[in-house]
């Protein structure tokens, strides 16, 4: 902590606050330029850096709360990272606008164009941030032109960078004004334009105009401005921030996290032009125990209604819990009630997100100044503040009256989709993986922490090789939680590809009572999901009426272990032909004995096979790289189902296809490569077939070395 600050801005009304999230992707100087910001409004604070939890860039949320004079600002810092992207929706949820950094050096790239849709999602108004003018391959233009080519209509400088001695941007020409702000002295000074930007002016000036009247609702300026009407600057700027406020326009601003270059200018957007959380839609709120949506507004006297949008904790600080408060007003001495119900969301949860409702008093409240904490006593309607000590909340988690029990509908989580098995390394570590399995799923939504039955593996969904890496360092440096990794294993089934006949033989004399049983059992293929059906034609007595049921009991429990390789049975007809039995000597147990022997006596890989499981898989993709994506599909033994252009996402394709879930354990991460970070897909069971005979092989080859 940096005790540069002893006092939480004061906000007196929700008109006054600003929420602003940071977007873009790693490398884009976001971090750095959210360090500027901050730096501005508290100058003796010495910036973070770029280093992140857990020695990691940016893994998780930043906040920090600043006064810019007239509005309190709170700016999150979200991860750039393609596998933390809920955090990115976290973000997007707790403000109220976002700033969508660019670098001039790597363009609008394949990961800004996916968050730029992330954005658009949830209709989230936004200007647009180039940074990195002084980069070697910086091109403040070409970065542009591809902003406005991938972004869509409304993408519009306000300033253009302006190359002085030696290449370097030191001045930043304004569009609108007319003017040069110099930044070479270290502050900015403002002067006219000259002839010498002339052509700056020329090339650029008429397309904003032009855009910002197209936004306006005075149905005469086109014609005036096509007449020579030279508008005023009080005009163009009225239409110019109701249009950004309304998300139909999005300004373009040249920002250098180096010197602090146009970040005057931000600020003033932010506080002019981004809408305050009374102008910005609420989620969808319903009662804890259902009934239709409540009707809120972002009142600090209506009801309370917050949420959890990140947590942290740690063995020093404890508890922390970024929370946005929608409305009402929370206090850190009232009652709370904490409820989350990700379940109703019909996605896997996994273990950690049981549904919980309970009731807890608050610990301190405070703004947060990236990794320092403000006190404050309350945090009205609009508000983003950290909450200590609320111990049974869980990031997605809503906080109510307890009067009155409230649910806000969570963002959408993103699909956890690479699988990791792991194992303890010691006992000692397999008695602390419960607890820490518990911590890290109340902190992360995203995690689905799987105990998967059929297989008996501890497996760890997630959305990357960067979520599972802190994930696994999370387990090692927080809870002191050694695991190992071990192959996925995918539950498979067996089934009988042709008649087979066996003879179990259960005949033991050890004093007294014996046991003897005789079982002659047909077992015959069914077509697939036709289950286990049991059948008897014994003739003459054979076997006793009152074994059938033993025996029946005796197959369900054999072909439940399986016969081939360990693993269930399934779509197959057993049929008790013929038998003996003991007058004295026969029993319900013997019977069982005696059928499970002549399961295992029929089986073999010459009338049995392996049955994997399916999945339909939808990969959405750009079109440059959907022929790449079929080909992929196609060397995992899948089927292509079909492909159509992609609802509402004009240059994209939706691929359907059935793949074996064998082949989907590393797909995560391939197609990221494949589709240069643009692929996402879903997955659905769609039930099983049967495996190729080689594979089969392989199969049992392997199970019989680890036997």
């Amino acid at each position: 902590m940096n005790g540069t600050a002893t006092k939480a801005p004061t906000v007196t009304a929700t008109t006054s606050i600003r929420n602003v999230v940071l977007v873009g992707p790693s490398g884009s100087g976001k971090s750095r330029l959210f360090d500027h910001i901050v730096g501005a409004a508290v100058p003796a604070r010495a910036p973070r850096g770029d280093g992140g939890d857990d020695g990691n860039p940016t893994t998780g949320l930043r906040a920090a709360t600043i006064s810019t004079g007239s509005v309190v600002v709170t700016l999150l810092d979200a991860p750039g990272n393609p596998d933390f992207v809920g955090e990115v929706r976290a973000g997007l949820r707790a403000a109220d606008a976002a700033l969508f950094v660019v670098s001039a050096a790597d363009g609008a790239d394949a990961a800004s164009r996916a968050l730029w849709h992330e954005c658009a999602l949830v209709g989230m108004p936004r200007a647009v941030a180039i940074t990195a003018l002084d980069a070697r391959d910086a091109d403040f233009t070409a970065t542009l032109a591809d902003c406005q080519a991938h972004f869509g209509a409304g993408i519009q400088p306000l300033g253009i960078p302006v190359a002085g001695e030696a290449g370097a941007v030191t001045s930043i020409a304004d569009l609108l004004l007319g003017e040069i702000h110099d930044y070479s002295a270290g502050e900015r000074t403002v002067r006219r334009a000259g002839p010498e930007h002339a052509e700056v002016f020329d090339t650029f000036r008429p397309s904003l105009i032009e855009g910002i009247i197209e936004e306006s609702e005075d149905g005469t300026l086109m014609d005036r401005y096509l007449e020579g009407e030279d508008l005023d600057f009080a005009t163009l700027e009225k239409d110019l921030l109701t249009a950004i406020a309304h998300g139909t326009f999005h300004p373009v601003l040249p920002l250098s996290a180096e010197t602090g270059a146009g970040v005057g200018v931000l600020l003033h957007l932010i506080e002019a032009a981004f809408p305050h959380p009374a102008l910005h839609p609420l989620p969808t709120v319903t009662p804890v125990a259902g009934g239709p949506e409540v009707e809120l507004t972002a009142d600090p006297d209506g009801p309370l209604v917050a949420e959890v949008v990140h947590t942290e904790s740690d063995a020093y600080v404890g508890h922390r819990s970024l929370v946005r408060v929608f409305s009402g007003t929370l206090r850190g001495d009232r009652p709370v009630h904490v409820s989350g119900h990700l379940e109703r969301l019909g996605v896997p949860t996994g273990e950690g997100h049981a549904p919980h409702d309970d009731d807890v008093r608050p610990g301190a409240l405070a703004a947060p100044l990236d990794d320092e904490l403000l006190p404050k006593t309350e945090a009205i309607a609009g508000e983003i503040v950290v909450v200590t000590k609320l111990g049974s909340a869980q990031t997605s988690d809503t906080l109510s009256s307890p009067d009155q029990p409230l649910l806000v509908t969570p963002w959408a989580l993103p699909e956890a989709l690479l699988p990791a098995a792991v194992a303890p390394s010691s006992r000692a570590d397999e008695d602390r993986m419960p607890g820490a399995f518990r911590e890290l799923a109340a902190e992360d939504p995203s995690l689905r922490i799987e105990h998967d039955s059929a297989t008996g593996q501890v497996v760890l969904w997630t959305t990357g090789p960067a979520h599972l890496g802190l994930v696994l360092a999370r387990l090692r440096t927080r809870f002191n939680v050694s695991v190992d990794q071990v192959p996925v294993q995918v539950a498979l089934k067996e089934t009988a590809t042709a008649r087979a006949e066996g003879l179990g033989r259960h005949v033991k004399q050890s004093g007294g009572h014996g046991q003897f049983a005789v079982c002659h059992l047909v077992m015959e293929p069914l077509p697939r999901g036709s289950g286990i059906e049991f059948a008897e034609v014994v003739v003459g007595g054979a076997v006793p009426r009152q074994f059938f049921g033993s025996v029946e009991k005796g197959v369900h429990t054999q072909l439940e272990k399986g016969l081939l390789a360990g693993w269930p049975v399934v779509d197959v007809r057993v049929t008790l032909t013929d038998g003996k039995a003991h007058s004295v000597d026969s029993s319900d147990m013997a019977f069982q004995t005696a059928a499970g022997l002549a399961l295992r006596q029929l089986a073999s890989p010459s009338t049995m096979t392996l049955l994997e499981p399916i999945d339909t898989v939808s990969v959405s993709v750009d079109d440059e790289h959907l022929g790449a994506v079929m080909t992929d599909i196609s060397t995992r033994r899948g089927q292509i189902l079909g492909s159509a252009p992609a609802v509402d996402q004009p240059g994209r394709s939706v691929l359907e296809a059935a793949v074996p879930q064998l082949e989907l354990l590393d797909y995560a991460v391939s197609l990221r490569s494949l589709a240069h970070g643009t692929g996402t897909f879903h997955r659905e069971h769609r039930g099983y077939e049967e495996m190729p005979e080689r594979l089969v092989a392989q199969h049992l080859g392997e199970r019989g070395r680890h036997a």
